[in-house]
């Protein structure tokens, strides 16, 4: 897991844990905006995070200069 995966991982955490503790404390149900933002941050790193099937990976190739 490389860092970027890492740093969605964390901010789903942390928008899904600011919208239910913004709507237990305060009763709103706009705070589930907050939970629904998360989860699709979640999907988004799934769907991003995932390596190629045959191992390659999707950057450019590198050379190695002699």
């Amino acid at each position: 897991m490389n860092g970027a995966l890492k740093a969605a991982w964390a901010l789903t955490a942390f928008v899904v844990l600011v919208g239910l503790i913004g709507w237990i404390v305060t009763g709103e149900v706009f705070f589930a905006v907050f939970i629904v933002l998360g989860l699709l941050t979640a999907v988004g790193a799934v769907l991003t995070g995932r390596s190629r099937p045959d191992g390659r990976g999707t950057g450019p190739k590198e050379t190695n200069p002699r």
